[in-house]
């Protein structure tokens, strides 16, 4: 008998409980993608507010589209099939973001992003590049196409960039940047000539050298792009970005990004695994480099953490 009761009561009850709980997830889902949309307004009324003052690499108005190089105009990738155009940051997901494009126009719509190598990813050549285009047709994409870019805490991509190209072997920036930095900073001389053997005799360059590079002011600007500064590659200033994303919360803007250009059925976005630095870890590699160093890297890449919103380390600048 009470067996019965029970199961009446289940048969009951169990279909308003389902209910209640689809209702809730929805109120769930719909207040996260609400908090989400704030966000990105945000992002973008500081972006206006600060550009409209003095901040940035110069003040807004007194350059144009016709006063940049195409070299200015080199890391934005145009999709005219789907009216986009995206600024790519090295060390803020770029890869991923361009295998996407990649089989974003390709025939086979089945075609896994993940199975595009990053050296692939990195041939520029497979891009349509806006400084490509006459000025005339530049100013119309710019006009009328969705664009977006990412950006990542500048002090963490420092770490990122140091990472990739220093920590571990690579021939390119060693003998690009890596043989002269150690000479330099490192008090090193006759030095390999390969970077395969530097590393075997334990030669490499530190975190603290690199940063010795970044603020010595003989070091010329504009930087190698995998430690320019970000606004500097995209010149949010100039241009009206209609999307803002950030590495920290990359999941929740993808989502948002997508769904915004109708895109978010079509292909999967490669899914990242994002270092997402510490407060802890930040101060960690930042310790060996001395405070006066720490407060030049910082006006050095100042008006990307104002621009971008992104807090001030006072942690590593105040004595």
């Amino acid at each position: 008998m009470k067996e019965s009761r029970l199961f009446l009561l289940l048969l009951f009850v169990g279909p308003i409980f389902l209910v209640v709980f689809t209702f809730y997830k929805w109120d769930k889902s719909q207040e996260e993608r609400e908090e989400i949309h704030r966000m990105q307004e945000l992002r973008k009324q500081l972006l206006r507010s600060q550009c409209d003052g003095d901040v940035g690499e110069f003040p807004e108005g007194k350059r144009s589209l016709e006063d940049m190089s195409d070299q200015e105009l080199s890391n934005l990738i145009v999709d005219d099939k789907h009216g986009i155009i995206y600024c790519y940051i090295p060390k803020v997901a770029c890869s991923n973001w361009k295998k996407f494009f990649l089989v974003l126009n390709q025939s086979n719509p089945n075609l896994d992003p993940m199975s595009i190598s990053s050296e692939t990813a990195h041939i520029n050549i497979q891009f349509n590049l806006l400084n490509r285009f006459p000025r005339s047709e530049m100013k119309e994409k710019l006009n009328h196409y969705t664009k977006f870019l990412y950006v990542r805490d500048p002090f963490v991509r420092l770490i990122s960039a140091f990472r990739s190209k220093f920590q571990k072997p690579d021939e390119h920036f060693y003998k690009l940047f890596g043989r002269d930095i150690l000479r330099m900073y490192g008090n090193q001389s006759d030095l390999p000539k390969t970077v395969e053997k530097a590393f075997a005799s334990g030669l490499h360059v530190s975190f603290y050298n690199f940063i010795q590079y970044l603020v010595d002011p003989r070091t010329e600007q504009p930087f190698e792009p995998h430690w320019r500064q970000m606004h500097r590659l995209c010149h949010p200033c100039l241009i009206r970005y209609d999307f803002i994303g950030h590495l920290e919360t990359l999941q929740q803007d993808t989502e948002q990004l997508l769904e915004m250009l109708n895109l978010e059925v079509k292909i999967k976005f490669p899914p990242s695994h994002v270092d997402l630095t510490s407060s802890d870890a930040l101060s960690e590699w930042y310790s060996t480099v001395p405070l006066e160093d720490r407060r030049k890297l910082y006006t050095l890449y100042e008006e990307d953490f104002r621009l971008f919103g992104f807090r001030k380390p006072t942690e590593l600048l105040d004595g």
